[in-house]
Formats: structure tokens, C-alpha cells, sequence
């Protein structure tokens, strides 16, 4: 008779639980405040990345020109040369966003001015944050860091920040995975196509907006800034996701992983709170005019915490659209996420499919599935440019490497 071992037994109980904080979840929009004054840990000579622990020295093209722009940002140095010479000198630490409570799409730099969405799970009272997202094309977290791409910073603390803020408050919270699950009903996969769900947030702000104590010229300007901003929600996904997992965290023995994140250089999975990381893949993309795969930098950022919870790739097959910009067919997206129902936990209580009969996404990737099956998680993406100071070059698809849930797997194996 074959029994089950006590290793298996506390691995079953923690993976449970883990789920069942995550099918619990509430995540909703709380607040807008500046990172130094809510991020847990944050201080003014700290700069947030994305991706697992990395050095000035060892980071990649995009993540220096993102950080060098923030520094400019932050009036720590007044051109990009003496930015560079700060950054090199020791002075400043870099963490990773994750380590923080906070995530940021590619490059992932957060600095202590950047105003951020507080998103809390009010089931679990777990708070995330992220910043706010600055479109698509020449921006900082692509790598990008002219006087253009500050400017546009500024004007998001100073302008944007403080009106999203009053329409905020005024709503009192806003939920979002609500909006995500509608938003999946029409069409999005909520990582690289937001089309639906940024026209149900600025449904939700705009009579917030508009009973505010702002003029129309301001109402209009912010306006004008956020139609046809579709990647804007994704930050908004990205913290609620993390929020949701927080608390799943700190449980031992389970083999769910919480997030998936890369730097540029490596490609991290949190599994326990601990990363286990290999070496970041190149995407498989569909590029700008004048751009090719020679120019892209490694598979970079925080914002595949949405494969981790059932979004993204795991839901593209319900997003056929995305194709126009990630490339590939509306065939091989479908067979993708049916493929991840092999590593996930379950079928998501939050997220459902049209396309599959509303049928919840595969959610909670399971090391020891991935193992088993080397079936490896499906992540739709951004490509950006491997040089620091030009920005985003295309979009596509890449595989988690083996390597990181072995390295989970080779942990797993060591708990008593």
C-alpha cells in the first residue's frame, strides 16, 4: 500500500493554504502617494528594480539608462554623465522592487519622488505598490532617459498624480479584480493588451474626476494623457496581483510560485518569498521598423507576476487580438494556455475565459508540475532596446527557463 510521505503531506496542507489566500483576495485601489513616503524600507538613496538582486556593475543596458534618467529625475545629478558616476560610486542602492512590496514593469526603477498606486488586499491587509505607467515607445522603464522622458516624469508627479489621487479618495477604494475579469470577458489578457480594462478604469475615475475641485483645462490635460494609454492598467494589475500573494509569502513548505520577474540579466521565479533565478532567454518578438532581435536586450521586468496569477499568457488564448502586437497566431495563444492547465494549481475563482466556456484561467504554477511535465510557463511581453537611452523595440512571447524551478525543486527537496 502506498502511503504518503510527510514531506508530500506538508507540502499538499501549505500548498492549499497558499491557494486559498489567493482565491480569497480582495485587492482595491487605495491610494496615490510618493515611494519614499509608503514603500516599506524605502529611503531617499534607494532606487528600486526589477527582477532578482543585480549590481550596478552586472545590470543590463535598459536597467543603467532607466536608473541613470531617475537620478536626473530626482535631482541627484544634473546630466546623465554625473548620474552615471553617482550610480557607479556606491552611494546609491539598488534593491529589487519584490523585496519591497512593490513590482514595476521592465526596467522596473522606482525612486523615492514616483508617485505609486497603493493597492491593498483588505481580505488579507496586505499593501503593494507600483508606479505609474508612462505608455509605450521612448519611456524610462524601457530604458530611455532624454530630457523628453523626464519631463514626462514631472508632469506625472506634478499633475497627473494629485488628480488620479482626488478621484481616488473620492471613490473611496476601487476593486480590481472585478475589472480584470470583465475586462478578460472582452477580449484583454491583462499584460500586453489592456484595452478593455484601461476603458473600465477610466469609466470608474472619470465621474470622480469630473465632481472633483479641478478645472476643466486640468480634467481635460489628464484626460487627453490617459485615452488610448492602454498599458496605464497594467501597473494597476501588477500591484493587485502582488497584493493578493503577499501574504501567501510567508507560508513554508509550498511548492506555488508567487511571481515571476526578470532583470535583464536573470529570469527569477518567488517561490517562499526566496527567488531562484537562471539566466534571462531573448523573446521571441515581433519588431518595430529598423529594429531586429540583434538589437534586443534579455526577457526584463516585474509585470509577469500576471502569468503567476492566471493572467497574461496564461489567458492569451482568450485574447486572440494580442497577436497584432506580440505576433504569432490566435491558434498557438490557445494552445499555450490550454498547455498551462498541466502546471497550475487550479482553475482561477477570480479570472475566467469566454473562449473556453468561462472556464477560470490556469492559476498557481506548481514547481514540482513544471518539473514533472517541463511544460514552461507561457509569458507575453515588451521587448526593450539592449543600449540605455532608446527605449522599447517590439513585443512577443518567451518561456520561463527550466533552470529556476529546478534550483525551487533542489529547495523543496531540503525541507524538513
Amino acid at each position: 500500500m502506498q502511503t504518503t510521505s510527510p514531506l508530500s503531506l506538508n507540502r499538499n496542507r501549505a500548498n492549499e493554504r497558499v491557494i486559498e489566500i489567493f482565491s480569497g483576495a480582495e485587492p482595491q485601489i487605495v491610494d496615490i502617494r510618493p515611494a519614499g513616503e509608503v514603500i516599506p524600507g524605502m529611503h531617499q538613496d534607494m532606487i528600486l528594480h526589477a527582477g532578482p538582486p543585480i549590481e550596478w556593475g552586472q545590470m543590463c543596458g535598459p536597467m543603467q539608462g532607466a536608473i541613470l534618467g531617475a537620478l536626473v529625475y530626482e535631482n541627484r545629478a544634473g546630466d546623465l554623465d554625473s548620474a552615471r558616476a553617482l550610480a557607479k560610486s556606491g552611494a546609491i542602492h539598488f534593491e529589487p522592487c519584490h523585496d519591497h512590496r512593490a513590482v514595476a514593469p521592465m526596467a522596473g526603477v522606482i525612486s523615492p519622488s514616483m508617485p505609486v498606486w497603493i493597492v491593498e488586499d483588505v481580505a488579507h491587509q496586505t499593501r503593494s505598490y507600483s508606479n505609474l505607467n508612462e505608455g509605450i515607445g521612448r519611456t524610462l522603464r524601457y530604458g530611455a532617459n532624454s530630457p523628453e522622458v523626464v519631463q514626462r516624469l514631472h508632469w506625472m508627479q506634478e499633475i497627473l498624480a494629485p488628480c488620479l489621487r482626488e478621484a481616488v479618495l473620492r471613490a473611496g477604494a476601487v476593486p480590481v479584480f472585478p475589472i480584470i475579469k470583465q475586462a478578460l470577458q472582452m477580449g484583454d489578457e491583462c499584460h500586453s493588451r489592456n484595452k478593455a480594462a484601461m476603458a473600465l478604469l477610466l469609466q470608474t475615475l472619470l465621474p470622480q474626476l469630473l465632481a472633483c475641485d479641478l478645472s476643466k483645462t486640468r480634467i481635460a490635460e489628464v484626460f487627453a494623457f490617459l485615452t488610448g494609454l492602454d498599458y496605464f492598467f497594467l501597473n494597476v494589475t501588477m500591484a493587485s496581483c502582488k497584493a493578493a500573494w503577499l501574504a501567501a509569502e510567508a507560508v513554508p513548505h509550498s511548492s506555488i510560485v508567487t511571481a515571476l520577474s526578470r532583470n535583464g540579466v536573470e529570469f527569477g521565479i518567488r517561490m517562499q518569498g526566496q527567488w531562484f533565478s537562471a539566466p534571462s532567454p531573448i523573446v521571441d518578438g515581433r519588431y518595430f521598423p529598423q529594429f531586429s532581435a540583434a538589437d534586443a536586450n534579455r526577457d526584463i521586468g516585474d509585470s509577469a507576476i500576471t502569468e503567476a496569477s492566471g493572467l497574461g499568457g496564461f489567458a492569451s488564448g482568450g485574447a486572440p487580438a494580442v497577436t497584432g502586437f506580440i505576433g504569432g497566431t490566435a491558434g498557438e495563444l490557445m494552445t499555450a494556455t490550454l498547455e498551462m492547465y498541466q502546471i497550475a494549481s487550479i482553475d482561477s475563482p477570480h479570472f475566467t475565459l469566454p473562449a473556453l466556456d468561462n472556464r477560470g484561467t490556469p492559476t498557481g504554477i506548481d514547481v514540482m508540475k513544471v518539473i514533472d511535465t517541463g511544460i514552461r510557463p507561457f509569458v507575453t511581453t515588451g521587448i526593450a532596446h539592449r543600449e540605455a537611452g532608446i527605449g522599447m523595440v517590439g513585443a512577443g512571447r518567451v518561456r520561463a527557463p527550466i533552470e529556476c524551478f529546478q534550483k525551487a525543486a533542489q529547495f523543496l527537496a531540503t525541507e524538513s
